[in-house]
């Protein structure tokens, strides 16, 4: 595999007269985490579907593991795993057989048992092996349902939306097993509509909106384009709250709590600047704390909305 485990160009699909993607450009480099990010109906789903050789484009070209997915849809698929929004695990299985069904399926033979075994244990399904995956919870049927893409042992991972619906503890399971399978040199290609989940999870965001990408760039890179960081002071008493806002008179004061939002990007550079004009005055602060645009202004700066369905959990 190339530095690239994805390079999309120009992906376009429409359904009768409804667009839904209008012209994608998108690079996942290998052994990444690259989330696609957006509303409900904005064209994720259908990104996942295209490239996992599930749907064909009306246009554009895009290659998966070094392989186009149009004319070599074989290899493709050999090189993939896809888990969608909804667990697709065997309710009248047990978790062992779900995996040994997958297992045979990939025709691993005897090798299978060590496989369907390694995942139980890596997953924590080892213990309800030999339950009916019908009586399993949401998070376990996530997890049983991943462990099975896994079975193939796929390069890269496409995870559709995979915690929607779980509660917190579930969803940050989910996210150290994602964390794990990174460092073992996987790619996944997440989509989400949970802005907290791209930004702990996603080396490369990208923001779709009505079928277009408004934006790529790590979290970092993608907040740092929106203004509003600002360091935030509070100060013990009212006199040295005094004294620092006839220092710093750009800051915006919120005199009911001795407090001064300071506008600055938050580096290092600048806050040792801020303190030693404040020492320069003898002036105390009692707390300080970085405040920074989270992905929520990121998608209301890009788009113009906030998104009631792009979430915090």
């Amino acid at each position: 595999m190339t530095d690239m485990a994805i390079v999309a160009s120009g992906l376009r699909k429409a359904f009768g007269d409804r667009t839904v993607l209008a012209g994608v450009d998108l690079e996942v480099r290998a052994g990444s985490v690259f989330s696609l990010l957006g509303p409900n109906g904005a064209g994720k789903t259908t990104t996942v579907n295209i490239l996992s050789t599930l749907l064909r484009p009306d246009g554009g070209t895009a290659r998966v593991a070094g392989r186009d997915i149009a004319s070599e849809t074989r290899a493709v698929r050999a090189a993939i795993g896809v888990t969608g929004q909804f667990a697709s695990v065997d309710d009248l299985l047990t978790g062992e057989e779900n995996l040994r069904l997958m297992a045979d399926l990939q025709h691993l033979g005897k090798g299978g048992r060590r496989v369907v075994a390694d995942l139980l244990e890596r997953f924590d399904l080892t213990d309800s092996a030999g339950t009916l995956a019908s009586t399993y919870s949401g998070g376990m049927r996530r997890k049983l349902d991943l462990a099975m893409t896994l079975v193939g042992r796929p390069r890269i991972v496409f995870l559709d939306e995979p915690t929607t619906g779980l509660d917190p503890r579930s969803r940050r399971i989910m996210w150290d097993i994602v964390r794990g399978l990174v460092a073992d040199g996987t790619t996944i290609f997440l989509t989400t509509q949970y802005l907290e989940e791209a930004d702990q999870l996603a080396d490369r965001v990208a923001v779709l909106d009505q079928g277009k990408l408004v934006a790529q760039g790590s979290p970092g890179e993608l907040k740092r384009q929106v203004p509003g960081s600002h360091v935030r002071l509070r100060f013990a008493d009212s006199a040295a709250f005094d004294s620092a806002r006839r220092v710093l008179t750009d800051a915006t004061p919120e005199p009911d709590n001795l407090t001064l939002r300071v506008p600055g990007d938050g580096g290092a550079t600048s806050l040792r600047r801020l303190l030693d004009r404040l020492d320069e005055y003898a002036i105390d602060v009692d707390e300080l704390s970085v405040h920074t645009p989270d992905l929520d202004d990121v998608f209301l700066a890009l788009t113009g909305h906030h998104s009631a369905e792009v979430t915090v959990p």
